[in-house]
């Protein structure tokens, strides 16, 4: 599925189709991008938290999602608000910021992600100024509502702070990762991203994400969780990771060659 690269951000707002589903790679070759970008994934995230990315392979990996005609996503590490610019200036549409736990945290993510008079993000798009197809004059004029910052929500303090964070200017949506989030908690008792506590604080935030008139995403371990976010009103979701994604393929493909085989 094609669709309009430079239109992302008003489709997100819009919500459009009842929510994107989008691809998450953390392996580092943009050949596997190029693979799962002909799916019908409205975008690709590239994980560079937990992912093995760097940034020569990760401006290509943004590549060959534009290639395919989508959007691009980039998830930074912890803190690394200097890779959020570069990645923008690479050409991705969205930033997703791990760890945002208070609004000083997210205006200094805004400080990366957004051009005067929102932010301070220093000039240098030269790769976005291809994929976009547009002149630097308009880049600079429309960038910061052409790209959308997200600020992750996973540890208790983040949901305290939920209003505040969603406040700042430029803080566009925000994205809840159930697995930190449900370690935090249990107080580290467990691991659960599908247990009632979960449901309840994206409930929570879900609200207060309609509230501010901003979108709230998630990450959903496969497609049965993805739908159910989808179905609750979130705007995006993961309907899982491409390594768990490419061993439930094997695994079928396995399990149904020698359920063949033994009839």
């Amino acid at each position: 599925m094609t669709t309009d690269i430079n239109g992302f951000a008003g489709r997100l707002k819009r919500r459009e189709n009842g929510g994107m589903i989008s691809a998450w790679i953390g392996t580092p070759d943009p050949l596997f991008v190029n693979h799962l970008a002909q799916e019908d994934f409205d975008t690709v995230v590239l994980d560079m938290q937990h992912g093995m990315w760097d940034m020569a392979s990760a401006a290509n990996g943004i590549a060959h999602v534009r290639l395919a005609g989508k959007p691009a996503i980039a998830r930074i590490p912890v803190g690394d608000f200097a890779s959020a610019s570069r990645l923008l200036d690479a050409g991705a549409s969205a930033i997703i910021a791990p760890m945002i736990n208070s609004a000083d945290d997210a205006r200094a993510l805004v400080k990366a992600t957004k051009y005067p008079p929102l932010g301070e993000r220093s000039w240098g798009p030269s790769l976005a100024l291809n994929h976009f197809g547009i002149s630097a004059e308009d880049y600079l004029q429309s960038a910061n509502s052409l790209t959308v910052t997200i600020a992750m929500v996973e540890t208790r303090m983040a949901l305290d702070a939920i209003d505040e964070i969603l406040a700042v200017d430029g803080i566009d949506g925000i994205f809840v990762g159930p697995s930190d989030l449900s370690i935090a908690l249990s107080n580290g008792a467990r691991l659960a991203p599908e247990s009632a506590a979960i449901d309840q604080a994206l409930s929570t935030v879900l609200a207060r994400c309609r509230a501010h008139g901003k979108v709230i995403c998630a990450f959903g371990g496969d497609g049965d969780r993805a739908g159910q976010y989808l179905k609750l009103g979130l705007d995006l979701v993961i309907a899982g990771a491409e390594t768990a994604q490419l061993r439930a393929g094997a695994r079928t493909a396995i399990q149904t060659a020698r359920k063949i085989a033994s009839s």
